[in-house]
């Protein structure tokens, strides 16, 4: 089926599409009722369908007769351990773990927190979490104890899974401390705390609350699969960057299932038996759809790597593991491929190894600017797919469908929206803009399966943050425009426009150009505060390894480049060379924190930053060049 016929057919007819979609799943009880409304009035896909989600990615295929195939590879560089296990294998530790977890009373709508570093067993607690019909909140290994307990005091959890360390590239990070700090924190108390033992450090275990992992699954009775209706949740993922409140993003089992098992064959063009790479981590959503369930559903082999895509051991990383396990399809942010770029520019590192099995490289999780996607495509020789999505939905919005019908890619576009996205482009007025014209990115309700229903436990905030700006609609908060032949670009979130006297510009586009000179690593480009033009932009450059410039003949070509694409217009005038940017663990820029510095407004140190000590660096930098404005 051509592209245009699939979407036409998801937009039109959604409920005999995805009627068909669900039949590629061993429902428990098939749904009749496809799509309804449930008491708050939003959309919900499959209310009356009985499944298990961890019966769908495991069970179903050793009854298939693929229990031999390998499920899972574990890929440590960081202690050296690589481990394989088998569809049977992987569904006997699971059903094992969740005895632990049923043992401890954890039943079906139960939640349990698990605070775990990238290993198998992180995703053996999250399958033994569904498998008992319970939701699991996976909170990023490492994550402070402050925010921790935040989170436990908002899922509520009767157990807590974690370990007693994870491992960066040249230390040990110890979990237990930081756990028991949380819970010490936290209102809510858990009935029990399991920690996997590792090597590396080991834990002090607290007596009457604590469990040993090992132990427990020595003596675990295997636990069966608990049905679910459709609409219950497996889930609840807190989005980066929360502070105060957090923000609980729930996925609901039977949506889920059929998007990420369509998705595994339209999107990514998997079959089954196929190698999946996504170099991520577990707690972040694409973990979730992408590591865990994705390619488990549509039994695929996930591989879980417990690495960087730099100095474990150096920038031919990637490359290794996918000579090593012959993946078909690899996944990662764009930050990964930039810090690759950034050590080895020529690709050196990549004429070491066979990539002959690796079909395509797909990136997401922030804007894939073009000098990235070019270089990546020039030295790999594979075809890239820039597509954009959100925690929130759970899996792409806009992408390049590899498994239907593949468009030919333009840079700095996520392609063509994912059959069931009904992908407009809204003005101030909620009308939708001509192409080419920039404005809000908008979802036209109702949303395909596997996007939030909620949040959890505060709908009304889930309303307000996603529903109300434009009635009908859901709210992506990011900015873009569609061209004559509807690919979407997404410039970045709508807060990235900036004013410069009356012109609204976007930072993404400028980054673009900057990012395009030769001497150029990374960079943002962000709007403060200019007493005449009302905001002016500013840009923030790191450099390749190896290259020598002077930063004033370097800020005197980008401005150059900067008024040739754009225009006199921009105002572009400062550029300032950076040794980091501050980020998110994902590989964000944190864009409206260095807005603030630059505004000299107080700001809060997001719980997701990976380098706290960036900031007081960078904020040092733009003192000293006088681009933080004082009261």
């Amino acid at each position: 089926m051509s592209y245009q016929a699939e979407y036409s057919n998801s937009i039109q007819n959604p409920e005999g599409f995805w009627a068909e979609k669900a039949t590629d799943l061993p429902w428990y009880t098939p749904p009749k009722t496809i799509l309804s409304t449930d008491e708050n009035g939003i959309y919900r896909w499959f209310a009356d369908g009985e499944m298990n989600t961890a019966y769908m990615a495991l069970d179903h295929h050793v009854e298939s007769g693929r229990g031999d195939q390998d499920a899972l590879i574990y890929d440590s560089p960081v202690t050296g351990t690589k481990r394989k296990l088998t569809y049977r294998e992987l569904r006997d530790e699971v059903a094992k773990f969740a005895g632990v977890l049923k043992a401890q009373g954890v039943t079906k709508g139960d939640r349990v927190v698990i605070y775990m570093p990238m290993v198998p067993e992180a995703l053996i607690a999250m399958l033994g979490v569904a498998r008992l019909g319970a939701i699991h909140s996976v909170v990023f290994g490492g994550f402070a104890p402050h925010e921790l307990a935040v989170r436990i005091d908002d899922a509520e959890p009767k157990v807590v899974v974690s370990a007693s360390c994870g491992i960066e590239v040249s230390k040990v990070i110890e979990y237990k401390p930081m756990l028991d700090q949380a819970i010490e924190q936290s209102a809510h108390k858990p009935k029990a705390c399991i920690v996997l033992q590792r090597p590396e450090a080991k834990a002090a275990l607290t007596a009457g609350r604590d469990i040993d992992w090992e132990e427990a699954m020595a003596s675990a009775e295997p636990a069966d699969c608990v049905p679910v209706k459709g609409t219950d949740p497996l889930y609840i993922l807190y989005t980066s960057g929360t502070t105060g409140k957090p923000k609980g993003v729930v996925r609901d089992n039977g949506g889920h299932a059929v998007a990420l098992k369509y998705s595994m064959k339209a999107i990514y063009n998997m079959a089954p038996g196929d190698v999946f790479w996504a170099a991520s981590d577990v707690g972040w959503v694409v973990g979730h759809s992408y590591i865990v369930y994705g390619p488990l559903l549509a039994g695929c082999t996930t591989v879980v790597y417990e690495g960087k895509p730099v100095r474990t051991p150096d920038a031919g990383a990637f490359w290794r593991v996918v000579e090593e396990y012959k993946a078909k399809a690899l996944f990662a942010a764009p930050t990964a491929f930039r810090a690759i770029k950034k050590e080895d520019p020529e690709a050196s590192l990549l004429e070491n190894y066979d990539l002959s099995s690796l079909k395509t490289i797909f990136m997401a999780g922030e804007r894939l600017d073009p000098p990235t996607y070019d270089w990546t495509v020039s030295k790999t020789g594979k075809p890239v797919v820039d597509h954009w999505w959100q925690t929130e939905t759970g899996w792409a919005i806009c992408g390049n469908l590899m498994g239907i019908e593949p468009k030919t890619p333009k840079a700095g576009s996520s392609t063509l929206p994912v059959p069931g996205f009904n992908v407009q482009i809204l003005g101030p007025d909620g009308q939708e803009l001509p192409a080419g014209e920039q404005g809000s990115i908008a979802l036209k309700l109702p949303l395909p399966p596997s996007c939030l229903p909620t949040i959890w436990g505060d709908f009304e905030r889930f309303r307000t943050g996603y529903l109300s700006d434009f009635p009908g609609y859901y709210t992506s908060g990011d900015g873009g425009y569609k061209d004559e032949e509807g690919y979407v670009f997404i410039m970045g979130r709508t807060d990235d426009v900036i004013n410069v006297a009356g012109h609204r510009l976007s930072t993404g586009e400028m980054e673009e150009i900057v990012a395009a000179h030769p001497a150029v690593a990374e960079c943002a480009v962000i709007g403060v505060n200019d007493p005449l033009k009302g905001q002016a932009p500013i840009g923030l450059v790191l450099l390749k390894d190896g290259v020598e410039v002077e930063e004033d003949q370097l800020q005197g070509e980008l401005v150059a480049m900067v008024r040739k694409e754009i225009g006199p217009i921009a105002c572009f005038q400062r550029a300032i060379v950076v040794q980091r940017l501050p980020k998110t663990r994902s590989g964000k820029i944190l864009r409206k924190l260095l807005r603030q510095i630059a505004d000299g407004q107080s700001y809060t140190v997001p719980s997701t930053i990976d380098d706290p000590a960036s900031l007081s660096e960078i904020e040092g930098i733009m003192d000293s060049h006088g681009l933080v404005q004082r009261a």
